[in-house]
């Protein structure tokens, strides 16, 4: 299952930090984000349905996280 999100992270810095943060707590589970979309997406790929964790998770930080309809 992938599921994509808009977010408001432009740094490939801060980025690679919340990737790192959610493998650990995910580590079956594959995070990648494309900074250079104007949605700043966060493409979330798992076999479990995570996706409103994941969204939680960043919004509790500070990070708007959405995810994108269809």
């Amino acid at each position: 299952m992938i599921e994509i999100c808009r977010t408001d992270i432009k740094s490939k810095t801060k980025a690679n930090a919340i990737i790192k943060a959610l493998k650990i707590r995910f580590p079956t589970s594959n995070f990648n984000f494309d900074l250079n979309d104007c949605d700043k997406i966060l493409r979330i790929e798992s076999n479990q349905n995570i996706t409103s964790v994941v969204v939680e998770v960043l919004n509790s930080q500070g990070f708007i996280c959405k995810v994108l309809e269809e």
